[in-house]
């Protein structure tokens, strides 16, 4: 009898494989063009590279590191403007990069297109609950509450003060002194410290000193680390495990979670400073102390969970929108010569030594400046700070293109891939023009946010958007009335994947003093 027994395992196991050969034939034969349980959809062009029950998944994570061109280059391939994609373990995917779609996810049926799915639970260790992932009665206190920091008077007498002390306190102790020996500098890294540091005195009333220190910010470079996994979640199922065998093979590295614990003891210092110096009597109006007196969606005042969310929620609003586009601002320009001496020619027409130094007029002056706007925005349409987004249908709707949206999809517009297009922008799309932002009489002209969603658009538009312009434009040119910039040689300058936009390996400049 003993003797039947592993013949009877042996036939058992046999069957219970060869039943889940069949099952799984057969499943490849019904979902032959796309990932498992996804539906086909007739309406609209599918990607290409489509392997049965796994949909686009290894085609997604093959061109990870250049996501944003595989997007362009799908669009282009299948010359459309909405295009549908499906990935094992992904919702799915709806792509668009028509401005008529894009309005009417982002402004005409706001309602029904929310934050949600991968999205929101790739980011929840960095943003918690913050504005940038919440959704309803929990955006909306968080909007509300920040809102009122973003005034004239504050950006007249408060920000410019703040921007031109801490572009002073760079060119004093860095950019002098790289001038002065010669060396090449990383543009992009001491641009994240100068709009990290002019950031959190404006919002937290807190100086962090670190534009006078050469070393890495360590809350720098685990913040920067977490938001590119959370886009590599996103796209790569396999992400987190990677992080699991990386602690392994490379125990002196942070891995995911002490990366997180670094940002933590960051922003919870911010909160625990702000709470003693409120116990002591002192008074503040920025934003920290806006939410400390700010009540949650559910009427109770904001435990230090949900400050340190707000802290962390803002800051990659204030310190990477602007430093990201300051980065870009100065390669193109330094790629294109006539575009820079034309720049520097409205520097020097408005901005004197007399204006340089007093913030209100400066702020006035910022305005009147077409030409340096123009370069700004032009940067902006070719390497937004969000390339990509994304929200989740609640309900059915058709789309203005024709296109048929079910519940539960995943609708992704590609501001990277719209800035990009031809049919958008015309036969020139790929050129660096900004003259294209200034009309015949020599008036800055400003497109729809639906076809240049930089600062997004409808009830979400970015709230920082002039504070992110003001600050830029005013580092922009007196940085460039200051110093002439050239390009460090056996470079190549390319994005890196993350939830912004910055540069992968920076940009190496070599920094010269214009007037001596």
């Amino acid at each position: 009898m003993n003797d039947l027994l592993p013949t009877a395992t042996n036939n058992i196991t046999g069957t219970a494989a060869l039943i889940s050969t069949t099952v799984l034939g057969l499943l490849a034969l019904k979902y032959n063009d796309r990932a498992i349980f996804t539906e086909r959809r007739k309406d609209i062009p599918n990607l290409p590279k489509s392997v049965p029950l796994f949909g686009v998944l290894f085609d997604q994570i093959e061109n990870k590191e250049r996501n944003l061109d595989w997007f362009n280059d799908n669009i282009n391939k299948l010359d459309t403007m909405t295009m549908f994609g499906s990935a094992l373990g992904m919702p799915p995917m709806i792509m668009t990069i028509d401005p008529r779609n894009v309005n009417h996810i982002l402004k005409d049926n706001f309602s029904n297109y929310v934050k949600g799915g991968n999205l929101v639970k790739a980011g929840r260790e960095l943003f918690g609950h913050g504005i940038f992932v919440a959704n309803g009665e929990q955006w909306r206190y968080q909007r509300k509450a920040a809102s009122i920091i973003f005034n004239a008077a504050n950006f007249r007498d408060n920000f410019s003060r703040v921007f031109i002390q801490e572009v002073n306190i760079m060119s004093k102790h860095v950019l002098d002194k790289k001038a002065a020996s010669g060396e090449a500098i990383d543009f992009q890294d001491i641009i994240y410290k100068f709009t990290l540091e002019s950031f959190v005195d404006i919002g937290f009333g807190k100086n962090l000193n670190i534009l006078t220190s050469e070393e890495k910010v360590p809350f720098s470079t685990s913040f920067d680390y977490c938001q590119q996994v959370a886009f590599e979640r996103i796209i790569d199922p396999f992400t987190d495990l990677r992080d699991s065998i990386k602690s392994i093979f490379r125990p002196s590295e942070l891995t995911h979670k002490e990366h997180v614990k670094v940002i933590d003891e960051f922003a919870y210092s911010l909160v625990d400073e702000r709470s003693k110096q409120l116990k002591q009597g002192h008074e503040y109006n920025d934003l920290l102390s806006r939410f400390m007196n700010a009540l949650n969606e559910e009427g109770q005042p904001l435990n230090k969970s949900e400050l340190r969310d707000t802290v962390l929620n803002f800051i990659i609003a204030g310190r990477d929108t602007t430093a990201q586009t300051l980065s870009w601002s100065l390669y193109y320009l330094l790629m294109h010569p006539r575009v820079e001496e034309k720049l520097v020619a409205e520097v020097e027409e408005y901005v004197t030594e007399e204006i340089e130094n007093d913030p209100a007029k400066f702020y006035e002056t910022i305005k009147k400046m077409v030409y340096a706007h123009a370069v700004f925005y032009e940067t902006l349409r070719l390497e937004p700070v969000v390339p990509s987004n994304a929200k989740m249908a609640l309900e059915d709707d058709i789309l203005p293109d024709g296109t048929h949206v079910r519940k539960n999809d995943l609708v992704l517009w590609n501001p990277y891939s719209m800035g990009r297009s031809m049919k958008i922008w015309g036969l020139d799309a790929q050129d660096f023009r900004p003259e294209r932002w200034i009309t015949k009489e020599g008036d800055l002209k400003r497109e729809s946010a639906a076809k240049w969603p930089a600062f997004h658009h409808g009830p979400r538009v970015c709230l920082g958007q002039n504070l992110a312009t003001l600050e830029g434009l005013m580092a922009l040119t007196l940085l460039l009335k200051r110093y002439k910039f050239t390009m460090a040689p056996n470079q190549e300058v390319k994005y890196s994947i993350a939830l912004t936009h910055p540069l992968k390996d920076g940009i190496n400049v070599y920094v010269e003093k214009r007037y001596h």
